[in-house]
C-alpha cells in the first residue's frame, strides 16, 4: 500500500433523468471486493423495482477493479462508470448506478451519457478525500511534562483521541505515519528518555 490515497469522502449519491428513464447513482469507499459486492446488493435491495444495476468498483491497490453493465448493452453501463473513477484517480470506491426504465429505448449512446453523468453526480455530493498512512499512539508522561506535551501536539498536527488522568497523564493520539518518528524523538528528547509512544495500530485516516 503506499503512504496515502484519493478516495471519496463517504457515501455520496446523484439522479439524471433522461427520456423518462431514472438513472440513480450511488458511490461509497470500500476496502475490498466484499465490501463492494456488500454494498452493491445493498443498493440492490434499496430499489427493487428497478431494471438494472450497473456498477463498478476499483479497489486499494488500484490494480483489482470491475465492471458489470447488469443487462445493458455490452459496454454502456458499467464501462462509462469505470472509466469516470479511474479519471478521477480514485481507489478503495465503488459506484453502483441504478436504472429505472421510462418506456423509450434510449440507444447505445444514451445510455453510456446517462450511466456516466448518474456517476459524476454521485461522485461530486460524495467528496473527495486524501487518506494517509496513520498511527495510533499511546503515551503516558507526568503531570509536569503534560503541559509541553500538549503544546507541541499542533506542530505536528496531532489529534487527540482520548486522555486518562490518573498518577499520570495517558493521551491516546493520532498521528501521520510519516511524523511518527520526529514525534517520538522530541518526546524522548524532551523526556530525558523517560516518555516513548507506543504504536497501538496502523490505519489509514484523512489528515492534514
Amino acid at each position: 500500500m503506499p503512504e496515502s490515497y484519493l478516495t471519496v469522502r463517504g457515501y455520496g449519491e446523484g439522479e439524471y433523468e433522461e427520456k423518462k428513464s431514472r438513472f440513480i447513482g450511488a458511490v461509497k469507499p470500500v476496502r475490498d471486493e466484499a465490501e463492494a459486492e456488500a454494498f452493491r446488493a445493498e443498493v440492490k435491495a434499496k430499489h427493487p423495482g428497478a431494471g438494472h444495476h450497473v456498477y463498478a468498483y476499483i479497489l486499494l491497490d488500484g490494480i483489482h477493479k470491475r465492471c458489470s453493465d447488469d443487462g445493458e448493452p455490452q459496454g454502456t453501463g458499467g464501462a462509462p462508470v469505470l472509466d469516470m473513477l479511474e479519471k478521477e484517480g480514485t481507489v478503495g470506491v465503488c459506484c453502483v448506478v441504478t436504472r429505472y426504465f421510462g418506456g423509450t429505448l434510449l440507444g447505445a449512446g444514451g445510455l453510456t451519457r446517462a450511466y456516466g453523468k448518474a456517476a459524476r453526480l454521485a461522485f461530486a455530493a460524495a467528496g473527495k478525500a486524501v487518506m494517509s498512512r496513520c498511527r495510533v499512539l499511546s503515551l503516558t508522561v507526568g503531570y509536569g511534562l503534560y503541559g509541553k506535551v500538549s503544546y507541541i501536539l499542533p506542530q505536528y498536527h496531532i489529534r487527540t483521541l482520548d486522555e486518562a488522568f490518573a498518577d499520570a497523564v495517558t493521551l491516546k493520539l493520532l498521528i501521520r505515519a510519516d511524523r511518527a518518528e520526529r514525534f517520538a524523538a522530541e518526546i524522548r528528547e524532551m523526556s530525558a528518555g523517560q516518555a516513548e509512544p507506543a504504536v497501538l495500530e496502523e490505519r489509514f485516516c484523512e489528515m492534514e
